[in-house]
């Protein structure tokens, strides 16, 4: 994006072709900074970043997930100093936090509501993508962007395992088992991430460790995305290559993730405030007892829908492919895609699809916690069945269609125009 060709001022701003700049006396200061590498990294990046003038709040959701991703970070760096990771003291570590640290309470409240909030704004991230057709094309961003959101899962289990609790515990044993419906050489890789023969201390050792090691690799990868991004710029509502006004980032972008931020604060603190327990499960309040089976095990929230996928195929190994395949299955949105249109809002026949994705994932988030009994196994496998309709079936289907009626319209097109030139 080049700045140049001044075509005038207006309001203190300068207007350089399609660009929106700042005033001269920022740009001076800007020009000071860009002698330091660092800091011309991050002025080309965050500050005097082209962004189209058109983005809506929904762009604001890939800012937030990195907000929430250093909250994260700096919540689980100091529960990490009271915590640990040994069977006989791992629960009452956590209720040391909780009932005798100075705002301890607090600090692991901010985590575990801080990771379910991390995934609302990533799958709201992700859904937004698909809205407005951000894999067409970026192949790479997107492939990075799914990286994450596996490295999320993976980290948020482990760190599901740690507090040692009922769910805890038969969580990791239901989903660590998981990996024995490997053919030939399944028991054996359910022993080594054991480190023995059931889910015991080492378990929870190297749980911890790489509970605390991943985070940091998702701060690499997001790093990477965000490069990736700014390779090509950032895609738009309009679903074209955009032709019109492009604007600094800062201040003007920056201040509308501050409003977004800010209003996710307040939601944020209402609910550690006031419903700390809400996205939790009971359960996990009972310290962890080979002996004793919970009634019903259930993961967090945000497995559920996965989970859901995993439970509606009766047998193991089935459904185990089943539930990686339906988070591969968004890896593979670039490759799979045929459409020529980005934004589904111009898309009339795939619009619909596309809603009745999002209520088929959220039907699959309410029946992963429901028990394995009729009529919700039914719903589950009608729920799993539409699921990879849509996305492996209808998905490319209607790029087809599309691309042929498009197709179509541009030989009468071109018919009717060679028609009125006779």
């Amino acid at each position: 994006y080049s700045w140049d060709n001044v075509v005038g001022e207006s309001n203190g701003i300068i207007i350089r072709g399609s660009c929106v700049q700042l005033p001269f006396s920022v740009h001076k200061i800007m020009k000071r900074l860009n002698t330091n590498s660092l800091l011309a990294f991050i002025d080309s990046h965050i500050v005097s970043y082209p962004t189209p003038v058109n983005l809506n709040y929904l762009w604001s959701f890939g800012s937030l997930a990195g907000i929430c991703l250093c909250i994260q970070i700096v919540s689980g760096m100091f529960l990490g100093m009271h915590y640990t990771a040994n069977v006989e003291y791992a629960f009452n570590s956590v209720e040391h936090i909780m009932r005798d640290v100075s705002n301890g309470w607090f600090i692991r409240y901010i985590h575990a509501n801080g990771a379910s909030f991390f995934f609302i704004t990533v799958y709201i991230h992700i859904f937004r993508g698909i809205f407005y057709g951000s894999y067409i094309e970026r192949f790479q961003l997107w492939l990075v962007g799914i990286i994450i959101f596996i490295a999320m899962m993976a980290t948020a289990f482990m760190g599901y395992v740690l507090p040692w609790g009922q769910m805890s515990f038969w969580g990791a044993t239901v989903i660590t088992n998981l990996f024995s419906a490997v053919p030939a050489v399944g028991t054996v890789i359910v022993e080594w991430l054991w480190g023995g023969f059931s889910v015991d201390n080492a378990t929870l050792n190297r749980f911890f460790s790489l509970h605390y090691f991943l985070p940091f690799i998702i701060a690499a990868l997001a790093v990477i995305h965000l490069a990736l991004l700014h390779e090509n710029g950032s895609t738009n509502p309009s679903g074209v290559d955009f032709g019109g006004d492009y604007i600094f980032f800062y201040p003007y972008f920056y201040v509308k993730d501050l409003f977004g931020f800010l209003i996710f604060l307040l939601v944020f603190t209402i609910f550690i405030s006031f419903y700390p327990n809400a996205l939790g499960h009971s359960d996990n309040y009972i310290q962890a007892n080979p002996l004793v089976t919970p009634a019903h095990i259930v993961p967090e929230w945000y497995f559920l829908p996965f989970y859901a996928i995993l439970r509606s195929i009766p047998n193991k190994l089935l459904g185990v492919i089943a539930m990686f395949l339906a988070i591969i299955i968004l890896l593979l949105l670039p490759i799979i895609s045929t459409s020529i249109i980005r934004v589904t809002n111009y898309r009339p026949v795939f619009l619909p699809i596309f809603w009745a994705i999002l209520f088929d994932f959220t039907i699959l988030g309410w029946i992963g916690q429901k028990p394995v009994e009729s009529p919700f196994m039914e719903i589950g496998f009608f729920g799993s069945f539409l699921y990879f309709f849509f996305l492996a079936y209808l998905f490319p289907c209607i790029g087809l269609y599309e691309r042929s009626v498009f197709f179509v319209y541009l030989q009468r097109s071109f018919k009717n125009a060679a028609y009125r030139l006779k």
